[in-house]
């Protein structure tokens, strides 16, 4: 067995205030038209804008497929490939969140390989290279700009489909901060814990690796001490560089090292009560850190120093337990609900809370987890989150 450790990441990351203008300059290296993948309220509020101008300025065409306003859907996918090849595009440029660069990636998909793209779930089953994706972030927190992970929603079954490969990582990710000035205090809460769970389960996961490691807990630091001032300050554009740094460094570690327990189950939260996955991962964070952290206590302590707590003078179990602390007190400053309060209906959560655990487990990523969780455990742990 070989004890090497591959590290991915797209070819280019630029980040900074006016990455998003850089657009054009790779689109044209990549590429003659482009179709680009967004959710059309980003261009009623402007920020498309230095987009299409970096485009124009090149003189690299463009078709906008402009619908994804929801998590990302086949009938998305479907749509956006089919304006793809209407338009004779040759690169694929996303802007949003996760949602808007998820669809782009299936199409990315779907472009060069045959069939549905639910032929391609689970790893590793793309077998051509995919069309070049420019990425633009929108939110500060799934990381999908630097990730070979789509997740992609069957309407008809209801089913969350994980793609992963690595010919679905983006050619280019363009991390631009003013990019997610205009994000709404909802949308920066729920994504910046979403960015801070990806940091935790990276640095917890069996898989985590020394480069994955630095980059998990700078991203810890980054969101824990940022996110309180994004909330109340929306238009810091310091915190907002820290928590899109953060989320961009959490996505490179999590793509690197995988999620955990917490991921596992979030999923088939979203799966059976449509809560959004964000959301659902800051509500289960505090009840799986609890119940994980005799897993390996060390991993927790270290984090804890890293949120900013004071652990001098305390042993390696009393410091890992204040990252237990800090994150309840996170989610209770944010005004983060528990599962009950994102409106789960209770009679429907009992009738399938084991079947949810079960796939859970089948989901691969609870086997990441520093302690190891049964399916009775799972269980128990969405009731406690409840």
């Amino acid at each position: 067995m070989s004890n090497t450790r591959q590290f991915r990441a797209p070819s280019v990351i630029s980040s900074g205030v006016g990455a998003a203008k850089e657009s054009g300059e790779h689109a044209k290296l990549l590429g003659n038209k482009a179709l680009i993948v967004t959710d059309s309220n980003l261009d009623k509020i402007g920020l498309l804008a230095e987009v299409k101008a970096s485009l124009d300025a090149v003189g690299v065409g463009y078709a906008i497929y402009d619908k994804v306003v929801t998590e990302p859907t086949v009938d998305y996918v479907d749509e956006g490939l089919e304006m793809f090849e209407d338009a004779a595009a040759d690169v694929i440029v996303a802007v949003g969140g996760g949602s808007p660069i998820d669809t782009a990636k299936a199409i990315t998909v779907l472009s060069s390989n045959p069939g549905k793209i639910s032929d391609y779930i689970g790893a590793n089953k793309i077998v051509h290279p995919c069309v070049p994706l420019i990425a633009i972030p929108t939110t500060a927190g799934t990381g999908s700009e630097v990730t070979p992970f789509t997740i992609i929603t069957n309407t008809e079954t209801e089913v969350k489909m994980l793609i992963s490969s690595p010919l679905i990582l983006p050619t280019v990710a363009l991390v631009d901060p003013k990019m997610t000035m205009k994000m709404p205090k909802g949308i920066t809460v729920a994504t910046g814990l979403d960015a801070l769970t990806h940091a935790i389960e990276a640095y917890i996961s069996v898989r985590s690796q020394p480069l994955t490691d630095t980059l998990a807990l700078r991203a810890i630091s980054l969101i824990s001490k940022n996110i309180r001032i994004a909330y109340s300050q929306p238009d810091d554009l310091g915190a907002r560089s820290n928590m899109l740094m953060g989320a961009l460094q959490a996505g490179l570690a999590f793509a690197n090292s995988s999620v955990a327990l917490v991921h596992g189950m979030s999923r088939l939260i979203g799966a059976y009560f449509h809560v959004a996955h964000d959301v659902s991962n800051a509500a289960l964070l505090p009840t799986v850190i609890e119940w994980s952290v005799s897993g390996n206590p060390s991993r927790y302590a270290e984090i804890a120093v890293a949120i900013g707590e004071e652990t001098a003078g305390l042993t390696t179990d009393e410091a890992s337990k204040k990252t237990e602390s800090a994150v309840k007190m996170l989610n209770t400053d944010l005004q983060i609900p528990n599962l009950r309060g994102l409106g789960i209906d209770i009679a429907k959560f009992e009738s399938v809370v084991s079947k949810m655990a079960a796939d859970a487990i089948a989901s691969g990523s609870p086997g990441n987890n520093p302690r190891k969780a049964t399916q009775e455990d799972i269980v128990t742990l969405y009731r406690k989150a409840l």
